[in-house]
C-alpha cells in the first residue's frame, strides 16, 4: 500500500485523480476473495447435510420394507404385527415435536449426533432380536430418535436465507428420495442370503455409525450458528442472506444477549415454555397450515394404501409391475426437487400459491386415478402425483417457517411431523373401511379430503409472520 501511495504521488494529475477509483476496486476484489472461501466451505457444509439425509433413508429403506417378513417369522399373528407397526407410529406422534424443540434448546449438533446414534442403536439391537419382545424393544429407540431428517430440515432453514429455504429443503428431499429408491433394492438382495435381516439391520446400523461420523467431522467451527433469523456465518461472509454487515454485528449483540438470558434457565423450562408458546400459537395462528397438512397427508396416504391390491382388482396387474410403476414415481418425484427452483421463480416466491396449486393439481390427480379407465391413465396420474405431492411437502415446510417464525424451526418442522404421525394412524383405518365399497374407495375418499384442504387455502389468505414469529422465540 505504501509503494502504490508513493507511486501515485509522484504521477502525473490524471493518474492520481484515478487513484480512488481503482482503490474502490481493488477493495470490492479483495471482499469477493474473502466471501469466495467462505461460499465454498458452505457449499460443502451444504452437500455433506444432503449426504446426511441420503444415507439416512438408505439405511432405514434396507430394513423397513422387511420387517413385516421378519416379525411373521419371530412367530407374530397379523394382529401382533399390525399393533407393533402401529405403535411406532404412536411414538413418532408423541416424540416429534419434543425432539424437534429439544434441538432448538439445545442446538442442532448435539441433539442430531444423539438422534443418530441412538437411532443406530435401535437398529442394531433389532438386528438381534429373536422373539417378539426383543424385535418391539428394539423399535423403541428408533420410534423416539427417529427424527434426524427433521432436525437436518431445521438446521437447514438455520443456514439460508427464507428466499433460498424451500429450494435448498426440495434438494435435500431429493438426496433423500434418492436413498429410500436404492435401499430396497440393496436389502431385497441381502434378505436372500442366509441371516439376511440380521445382515441388512446390521448394515443399516453401520450406515448410522457412518453418518454419526459424517455430522461430528462437519466444519462446525467455522459456523457462527446462531438462530435462524440470524442465520449462519462462514468467517465474515454471511451465507446465502445478503443482509449487511451492520445487520450481522446486531444479530450476534442480539444473540449474546439472548445466550445468556438461556444460561439462566434449565433446558427443560425452556422446551415446556416453547412448547406453551406452541400449543398458543398452533390454535390461533397456525391451525389451518396444520390442518392442510393432516388432510393433504391423509389423503396421498389413502391412495398409497391399496395401490397394489387396486391395480389387481381393476386391471389384472401383477404386483411385481406395479412395484416397477412405484419405483419409476419415486424416481421421479425424486427430481421434482430440481424443478422447484425454477417453478419458485416463476410463482415470485409464493409459497401459498405454489401450494394450493400443487394441491389442487393432487386432487385433480387423484380424481383422475380413481375413474382410471385404463393402466394408461394411471401412469399418467401417478407421473404427476409424483410432482405435486413431492412439492407440496417442501411448500407446507416452507410456509410453517415463514408464518411461524423460524427462530424455532425444531418445533415447528417437529409439529409437522407430529401432524403426519396422526396421519399415518387414521389413514389404516379409513382405507380399511373404504375398501369395503370399492376398490377405489380410498382414493375417492383422499379426493374429498383434499378438496377440503384446498377450499381451506383458499379462504385463508398467507399472513405476515412478523407478528407470529416473535411468540415462539426461544429465550
Amino acid at each position: 500500500m505504501e509503494l502504490e501511495g508513493r507511486r501515485g504521488l509522484g504521477s502525473a494529475p490524471g493518474l492520481a485523480s484515478a487513484t480512488p477509483e481503482s482503490g474502490q476496486k481493488r477493495r470490492t476484489e479483495a471482499e469477493a476473495g474473502a466471501a469466495g472461501p467462505g461460499a465454498v466451505r458452505a457449499r460443502r457444509f451444504l452437500l455433506c447435510l444432503y449426504l446426511v439425509g441420503f444415507l439416512d433413508l438408505f439405511g432405514v429403506s434396507m430394513v423397513v420394507p422387511l420387517l413385516s417378513l421378519h416379525i411373521k417369522s419371530l412367530g407374530a399373528s397379523p394382529t401382533v404385527a399390525g399393533i407393533v407397526g402401529s405403535s411406532y407410529g404412536v411414538l413418532q406422534l408423541f416424540s416429534s415435536t419434543l425432539v424437534g424443540c429439544w434441538s432448538d434448546v439445545a442446538g442442532r449438533r448435539a441433539s442430531l449426533l444423539v438422534c443418530i446414534l441412538l437411532s443406530a442403536l435401535g437398529y442394531l439391537l433389532l438386528g438381534a432380536a429373536t422373539n417378539v419382545f426383543l424385535f418391539v424393544l428394539a423399535r423403541v429407540p428408533a420410534g423416539i430418535f427417529k427424527h434426524t431428517l427433521s432436525i437436518s430440515r431445521a438446521l437447514l432453514s438455520d443456514l439460508v436465507a427464507e428466499r433460498e429455504r424451500p429450494i435448498v429443503i426440495g434438494h435435500f428431499n431429493t438426496a433423500s428420495s434418492v436413498g429410500f429408491i436404492l435401499g430396497p433394492m440393496v436389502g431385497g438382495y441381502l434378505t436372500e442370503l442366509d441371516g439376511g435381516f440380521y445382515l441388512t439391520a446390521f448394515i443399516c446400523f453401520s450406515v448410522f455409525i457412518l453418518n454419526a461420523g459424517l455430522v461430528w467431522l462437519l466444519p462446525w467451527s467455522e459456523a457462527k450458528l446462531g438462530s435462524a433469523g440470524n442465520g449462519l456465518r462462514w468467517g465474515k461472509t454471511h451465507l446465502l442472506s445478503g443482509k449487511s454487515d451492520c445487520g450481522v454485528q446486531e444479530a450476534a449483540t442480539t444473540r449474546g444477549a439472548r445466550t445468556g438470558e438461556k444460561a439462566a434457565r434449565p433446558p427443560w423450562v425452556a422446551v415446556v415454555s416453547a412448547l406453551q408458546d406452541m400449543k398458543s400459537l398452533m390454535f390461533s395462528e397456525m391451525w389451518d397450515i396444520f390442518l392442510v397438512r393432516l388432510l393433504m397427508a391423509v389423503a396421498v396416504m389413502l391412495y398409497y394404501s391399496n395401490f397394489v391390491l387396486a391395480l389387481e382388482e381393476r386391471f389384472g396387474v401383477r404386483p411385481k409391475v406395479t412395484g416397477y410403476l412405484i419405483s419409476y414415481s419415486s424416481a421421479l418425484g425424486a427430481t421434482a426437487g430440481f424443478a422447484l427452483g425454477p417453478i419458485l421463480r416463476l410463482y415470485k416466491h409464493d409459497a401459498h400459491a405454489l401450494l394450493l396449486h400443487s394441491s389442487a393439481l393432487t386432487c385433480a390427480l387423484l380424481l383422475l386415478y380413481s375413474a382410471a379407465p385404463t393402466v394408461g391413465a394411471v401412469v399418467f396420474s401417478s407421473t404427476l402425483l409424483s410432482f405435486s405431492t413431492a412439492i407440496g411437502r417442501t411448500c407446507i415446510t416452507d410456509l410453517q417457517l415463514t408464518v411461524g417464525g423460524a427462530q424455532a424451526s425444531g418445533t415447528l418442522i417437529g409439529m409437522g411431523q407430529s401432524v403426519t404421525a396422526v396421519g399415518r394412524i387414521i389413514a389404516p383405518l379409513l382405507s380399511g373401511v373404504a375398501q369395503e365399497v370399492s376398490p377405489c374407495g380410498p382414493p375417492s375418499l383422499g379426493v374429498a379430503l383434499a378438496l377440503v384442504a384446498v377450499f381451506i387455502m383458499s379462504l385463508n389468505k398467507p399472513r405476515s409472520s412478523g407478528d407470529v414469529r416473535d411468540k415462539l422465540k426461544i429465550e
